[in-house]
């Protein structure tokens, strides 16, 4: 059963491309589609910046500040 699910989706993959590389439509909504997927993660980027240079907490130093704390409290 797994192995015809990844065997399907390998089609899928190889059959998509296919179907970009030979339609010039396919080929630009793709292109489309990627840059606006590149603009929105990098104003979601720009936010979380913006975030930790005003003094915010970061999620990721956050994590490893609580961490150190637990550590050294033990």
């Amino acid at each position: 059963m797994e192995k015809l699910f990844c065997l399907g989706v390998v089609l899928g993959m190889v059959g998509g491309a296919l179907l970009v590389a030979n339609s010039y439509k396919a080929r630009s909504l793709v292109k489309k589609s990627q840059a606006e997927i590149m603009q929105k993660v990098d104003e979601m980027m720009d936010e979380r910046l913006k975030a930790c240079e005003k003094g915010d907490r970061c999620e990721q130093s956050g994590d490893q500040t609580e961490k150190t704390e637990k550590k050294s409290k033990k």
